[in-house]
């Protein structure tokens, strides 16, 4: 009985080892190897217009914090809609603005707090110009009010060269830099009269 007993058992194992056995060497299609994900172009498009993108956000939101007008949660996120309309050269052209906005921006606040940029030789012309004003007077104003300063700056044009309040309150340093900036985009003829 005993021996039966192992038989049977033996019987069962000799079974399911020829099984075995048979599975082992039956084929097997073999298991791809893992690759990683290839990156097309339009991946990396995506993820350098992504980054131009938060480039872009984070200057405009500092020169606008700069310049005293932060911006709000609606201008910003449509700030961001538009930037994704653009492509990857107008971003980039885009970037390059706002980062000599800024430049600027940063710029103007050093010398306000320094009290201007020292003082700098001013070309002939504008000197001219100055005396056939004002008399080279940095606090002349016109008659009616409308002109003010050294060059007789008007409060549009005087924003216009990144001025800030009354052109006559500023320094004359300051006076002379704006008119240099402005007679550098458009010559003599802001000046009607004494331009010529």
């Amino acid at each position: 009985m005993r021996f039966r007993t192992l038989g049977a058992v033996c019987a069962t194992c000799a079974v399911s080892a020829s099984t075995s056995t048979a599975v082992a060497q039956s084929p097997t299609p073999p298991t791809p190897a893992a690759t990683p994900p290839v990156k097309t172009p339009g991946d990396l498009t995506t993820g350098a217009k992504r980054q131009l993108i938060e480039r872009h956000m984070f200057m405009a939101n500092k020169l606008a914090r700069l310049s005293g007008d932060p911006l709000s949660r609606t201008q910003r996120s449509r700030k961001r809609t538009a930037l994704h309309g653009f492509s990857l050269p107008r971003l980039r052209l885009a970037n390059r603005r706002v980062a000599r906005e800024l430049r600027e921006a940063r710029a103007e606040i050093r010398e306000r707090r320094h009290g201007g940029a020292p003082n700098v030789p001013i070309p002939p012309v504008l000197e001219a110009i100055a005396e056939c004003e004002s008399g080279g007077d940095p606090r002349a104003i016109s008659a009616g009010g409308t002109y003010r300063g050294k060059y007789q700056f008007s409060f549009s044009t005087w924003a216009s060269v990144g001025g800030d309040g009354d052109p006559a309150a500023a320094s004359e340093t300051e006076q002379d830099r704006r008119a240099a900036k402005l007679y550098r985009t458009g010559g003599p003829g802001h000046w009607p009269v004494c331009g010529r």
